[in-house]
């Protein structure tokens, strides 16, 4: 039966994206290289969403944050304490624009999915001290990958 209009995409060259994340090499982190490390699953800039997966060591902790935007995280594996409370593998936290955070901190080695609408920042008690966001990730996968193919 044909359909009553025609639904076929108006940019011909509209494709999905696949990235085989086996073949990603895990980016440490700039805050705790030892420690923290992701792959860059997605960078949107026209709607600043960004994915990441993250691997974080047992003792690694995030300083404190603030979302500016709203976020969901997939716990692949192990335990991050969040507030007060802890997240264990299989949990999925959803978070909304302006939620605030403590450190958070891996108990376990811990793997985890997350999707963010938007930027991030962090501060300490006294001042604003980074924030991350699509533009910072992808200019720090495209950073590793450069590095990585200049040594080769």
């Amino acid at each position: 039966m044909a359909l009553p209009q025609d639904v076929s995409p108006l940019n011909p060259e509209l494709m999905d994206t696949l990235l085989r994340t086996d073949n990603e090499e895990w980016i440490p982190q700039e805050n705790d290289p030892e420690r923290a490390f992701m792959k860059v699953l997605f960078t949107g800039s026209e709607s600043g969403v960004w994915v990441c997966k993250f691997r974080w060591l047992k003792g690694y902790a995030a300083p404190q944050h603030k979302h500016l935007s709203s976020s969901h995280t997939f716990i692949l594996s192990g335990k991050l304490q969040v507030r007060d409370g802890t997240l264990n593998a299989g949990d999925y936290v959803y978070e909304p624009d302006g939620m605030l955070h403590g450190k958070t901190t891996a108990l376990e080695d811990t793997e985890y999915l997350f999707v963010c609408n938007g930027p991030v920042i962090f501060y300490d008690d006294d001042k604003f001290t980074g924030y991350i966001n699509w533009e910072t990730l992808q200019q720090a996968r495209d950073a590793f990958y450069a590095k990585k193919q200049a040594a080769e």
